[in-house]
């Protein structure tokens, strides 16, 4: 079965710079696909040359078949997008604003279902520029996915949103995605990424720095295991120093807190049992994705910047 979205060799450059530069990957069809990666790395520029907003200087992008940049009236029937940064008219309501875009589609999704299931139903009535930063981040989600889409294009997602309706959002996502709608989905919430992601692109100076599943990009990563308890009885420090693979050893209020490896949390259960001590509030941190994009990444592009101007950008 051919992929969804299909880029390859992906290249765009502004003022002689790349912002994209050999980018190349595939997403398949019921797919949650991330991209990551820091300010100005290319994300952005990337989702948008799959959006049809921006024509590549290089490469191939195909979007269920077909090209976004010459087939943009097609392309808008089956793909949905909600974009890093939009606005609608202040005057226009929340409701009026749901009916003219379900109005653009010939099997548009059921916008009373998504207001309720985004917790809009009580601003149908209200304007746009009276919204809240959070309400009009989910108004726009609302309207990525009023077209009923094949593919949905997610620009930093839930940016603005509390902690409840952020969870309330993932579950959406993952509900359009058991639907069968392919979610293509740029982030800086790692937790975000981790929970839905199928697989993550990581982007650093427009140029993809890994490809891999959440937690095959954990895998890779060099951070630590830290584990840390309060042993029942004295510990002799040399049988501590003792174990396998120990980065650290931190003793603090009668709190022990090692640092290592998988191997070094296998050896403290051990020596736990074998002196018959128990480890009271014992707490095992593994490496995460932070530490895989902070492995991955050397921080903020100082070459080009996804926010550029139109005049910048012509």
């Amino acid at each position: 079965m051919p992929s969804v979205i299909e880029v390859t060799g992906l290249r765009k450059t502004y003022g002689g710079r790349a912002a994209v530069d050999g980018v190349s990957f595939a997403v398949e069809e019921g797919e949650i696909f991330g991209i990551l990666g820091p300010n100005g790395a290319g994300k952005t520029t990337t989702v948008e040359c799959v959006e049809g907003l921006r024509v590549p200087d290089a490469g191939l992008v195909r979007v269920a078949g077909l090209d976004p940049a010459a087939d943009r009236a097609a392309l808008a029937q089956v793909l949905g997008a909600q974009l890093q940064q939009s606005e609608l008219q202040a005057k226009l309501t929340v409701r009026e604003a749901l009916e003219l875009y379900a109005s653009f589609y010939p099997h548009p999704a059921d916008w009373r279902a998504l207001a309720e299931r985004l917790g809009l139903t009580a601003q149908l009535g209200t304007r746009f520029g009276r919204l809240s930063g959070g309400q009009q981040q989910r108004l726009f989600i609302a309207l990525a996915l009023v077209g009923g889409p094949r593919v949905v294009v997610l620009d930093e997602l839930t940016t603005g949103l509390d902690p409840r309706a952020r969870r309330d959002t993932w579950r959406l996502i993952e509900d359009v995605r058991a639907g069968g709608v392919t979610v293509l989905l740029v982030t800086h919430f790692m937790e975000e990424a981790q929970r839905l992601c199928d697989r993550i692109a990581v982007i650093d100076k427009g140029r993809i720095a890994a490809l891999d599943t959440p937690a095959g990009l954990i895998q890779r990563s060099a951070g630590a295991t830290v584990v840390s308890f309060t042993p029942s009885a004295p510990l002799d420090e040399r049988e501590l120093r003792a174990l396998p693979a120990l980065a650290s050893v931190e003793r603090r209020d009668g709190r022990i807190t090692l640092t290592g490896t998988d191997e070094t949390v296998d050896a403290v259960v051990s020596l736990l049992a074998r002196l018959r001590i128990t480890a009271h509030q014992l707490r095992v941190t593994d490496a995460t994705l932070d530490d895989a994009f902070l492995d991955l990444t050397d921080g903020p592009s100082d070459a080009i910047t996804d926010g550029l101007t139109k005049e910048e950008a012509a």
